[in-house]
Formats: structure tokens, sequence, C-alpha cells
């Protein structure tokens, strides 16, 4: 252990840097999950499309945004998303999408 010490003391250096690897752990276990899951495709067709859902799913959960809800609008502005891929990563489709909403009119004044 005195050999490894000041490897295994790194992470002290660098301030804020979490004493665990948990966020790394969750990951890898989303992972692992989906491969177990991925053994019951009937399909190719059918693991292409697990495939799919899961690359939309997972980010939008780690960026902490309602995975259906950012679905929905992927789907809605489709042409959109065609032509501006970037523009619609779960971190940032609530911005662009707001982007998109034409502004109300004002109430006319009686």
């Amino acid at each position: 252990m005195r050999k490894h010490w000041p490897k295994l003391t790194l992470f002290l250096q660098q301030p804020g840097a979490p004493p665990d690897n948990n966020t790394c752990e969750r990951v890898l276990k989303k992972a692992i999950l989906h491969r177990k899951n991925s053994l019951f495709y009937r399909s190719q067709l059918g693991a292409r499309v697990g495939e799919v859902f899961m690359s939309l799913i997972h980010p939008a959960e780690l960026c902490e945004v309602a995975p259906f809800d950012y679905r929905v609008a992927l789907l809605r502005n489709h042409q959109a998303v065609a032509a501006t891929p970037a523009a619609w990563m779960p971190w940032s489709y609530q911005a662009t999408l707001a982007a998109l909403r034409p502004v109300a009119a004002p109430a006319p004044q009686l």
C-alpha cells in the first residue's frame, strides 16, 4: 500500500473530486442491464430499435430530462431534427423548442 500511496491519494489533490466512483458504476450498470435485456430481442430489427431507444433514453436521463417528453419532441419536430441535429441534444432541445414556438400576439386593447 505504501508503494501505491501517491496514486491512491491523487484524487485528494483535485478540489471537488468525489471520493467514490458511484456515478461511473451507475452508468456501467445501465449498460450491463441493457446488454442482458438485449438477449431477448426476437429479430435484428428489434435489436436495432432497442438500441435507438436506449441511445435516446439514457442520455436524457443523465441530463435529468423526461425521456418520454424528449422523444415526443423529437418525433413532432423530425424535419428540424434532421436539419440541425446538434440543436436537439437532450441538454439543449428545450431552448430549441422555445425558439420554435411562435410568439403570441398581444391582446387587442378595448
